[in-house]
């Protein structure tokens, strides 16, 4: 199956007769900068509860629920996470050798295997609410890929999809050069969302030698560094990531 990219357009809602044009769906947006993978995690659960509980609520009180949709941006220390579908025998580290690369491990709530987030690397954490939006998981991770693609593109960086896989890929239309540049895992409930995905700017691609990445054993993983031979300015890329997810979401920052 041939995966399209998304038909990108500012204008929402626009009537027949023209000159109506419904708001933007708001997003609120933090960078939590540098920051603990456990402290984050437990941030991410509270506001995906607060979101369910809202749409509960609403339910059993037959109204319209009033949810507020969140974009997080953070860096982590050295950190591996195994996905709940993952086996932890793609983690090549023990607990000691764990230890001397500063490094910790935790199993999480999300789709997918194992992947490692560390400093350089822009995580992004979306929790929305999918019916301001709209209710396909699909096409939703398809819209996460689709704004690291065109975010890459800014720097010359042409990227892709493989069928199959999430992510974003270098070369992905060959099988013996394709390298993965953005991971990606995500939770839902009630088309609540958390986790998302993981950009690798500056990132030390060292670390990805402890883990079998995603659990793909025959691909590699690279950076925009390694790529352009570069260090990159974090807040510059950022910027790029958030106007182009508000370009791909039909979506503005509050």
């Amino acid at each position: 199956m041939k995966i399209e990219s998304p038909t990108i357009s500012r204008t929402k809602g626009v009537s027949e007769a023209g000159g109506f044009q419904t708001p933007m769906q708001k997003i609120i947006f933090h960078d939590l900068g540098l920051i603990d993978y456990k402290e984050c995690w437990d941030y991410q659960e509270k506001l995906f509860n607060e979101t369910a509980s809202e749409k509960t609520s609403a339910r059993t009180e037959n109204r319209k629920p009033k949810t507020e949709n969140y974009l997080l941006f953070c860096e982590h220390p050295h950190v591996y996470t195994l996905g709940k579908s993952g086996d932890e025998k793609n983690l090549l580290l023990n607990e000691s050798q764990l230890k001397n690369k500063n490094a910790t491990y935790y199993k999480i709530n999300r789709g997918g295997d194992i992947t490692y987030h560390g400093p350089g690397q822009i995580v992004g954490y979306p929790i929305l609410d999918l019916d301001n939006f709209f209710t396909d998981i699909h096409k939703y991770l398809r819209y996460l890929e689709e704004t690291i693609i065109l975010t890459l593109k800014d720097y010359g960086i042409e990227s892709g999809r493989i069928e199959g896989l999430t992510g974003v890929w270098l070369d992905w239309k060959d099988p013996k050069a394709s390298r993965k540049i953005c991971a990606m895992g995500v939770r839902t409930s009630r088309w609540v969302t958390m986790h998302g995905f993981a950009f690798n700017v500056n990132s030390d691609l060292g670390y990805f030698k402890n883990i079998i990445p995603c659990g793909i054993q025959d691909k590699a993983v690279t950076s925009m560094k390694n790529e352009l031979g570069i260090e990159l300015n974090m807040n510059d890329v950022k910027e790029k990531v958030k106007k182009h997810f508000a370009d791909v979401f039909e979506c503005e920052f509050a």
